[in-house]
């Protein structure tokens, strides 16, 4: 699991080193938090294609899914690209949620939610899930991946304990800040508050400190600019039996792309 994959240079580090990672580690399914991927902010058809094209096999997002209006109907048509399940259903495009094949066969569910906490007031995420668990048509597979796109820690840690033993992996994103808790939980839920970001090192949580630092300064309005030279590269793998659904075992992964 990828965390926030920021602009060109996080494409462009996920096409040199994901297809050799995935074989190295014997990767079997591979996601990515891609709603910063079209120049910083939103998702294009374009650049969604790159990430599959290079060993993703689900692209997950957050608030900034809505910012290039033309991947709404790539949302609509392309079941690999989820968008926040607790946006609801009524006239908002795509889905929060898939069933997949994995590359050794196993069936897996991919759920896509979004926390509330200085976000926007959309519906309950622990209740929108456990909607989903009691009143899908089908019961989900025991492997069930969860991205939970949120700005706080606490709200994160507590999605994390109240769906441990249900899900297989719970995993932050949007701060794009790596957090060193790893850890899976007593009910068998592997856990870790953000998985951080695929974006330039020397930058403000991936972008130019130039564009930034007068928001800090003076409060001067800017507009953001994705950052440039190497890239961190910052994911989770997440070892699971495909029978239980359980955790066995976990590693936070980070690599460099140097530009």
């Amino acid at each position: 699991m990828i965390g926030d994959v920021i602009g060109k240079p996080g494409r462009l580090a996920i096409e040199a080193l994901l297809p050799a990672l995935r074989e190295e580690r014997g990767l079997d399914f591979v996601t990515a938090n891609g709603e910063n991927l079209a120049g910083g902010m939103g998702l294009t058809a374009s650049t969604a294609d790159a990430l599959f094209a290079h060993g993703v096999d689900v692209i997950t997002s957050g608030n900034h899914i809505w910012d290039k209006r033309e991947i709404y109907e790539s949302l609509e048509k392309d079941d690999r690209i989820l968008r926040p399940l607790n946006y609801g259903t009524h006239d908002v495009p795509g889905r929060g949620w898939g069933v997949y094949q994995a590359l050794d066969g196993t069936d897996l569910a991919v759920i896509n939610l979004q926390g509330r906490t200085f976000m926007q007031p959309i519906d309950n995420p622990f209740t929108e899930a456990d909607r989903l668990f009691d009143e899908a048509s089908e019961a989900l597979p025991p492997v069930r991946l969860v991205d939970f796109h949120c700005e706080i820690t606490s709200e994160k840690n507590a999605l994390g304990l109240y769906l441990d033993g249900r899900v297989s992996a719970v995993v932050g994103t949007h701060t794009h800040v790596v957090t060193g808790d790893e850890r899976i939980l007593p009910g068998g839920t592997a856990y870790q508050t953000d998985l951080g970001m695929t974006g330039p090192i020397w930058s403000v949580i991936g972008f130019d400190p130039k564009t930034v630092l007068p928001r800090f300064i003076n409060a001067l309005p800017t507009r953001f600019a994705v950052g440039e030279g190497n890239v961190i590269m910052n994911a989770l793998q997440v070892d699971v039996d495909p029978a239980t659904g359980r955790a066995l075992a976990m590693e936070r992964l980070t690599r460099l792309f140097e530009a």
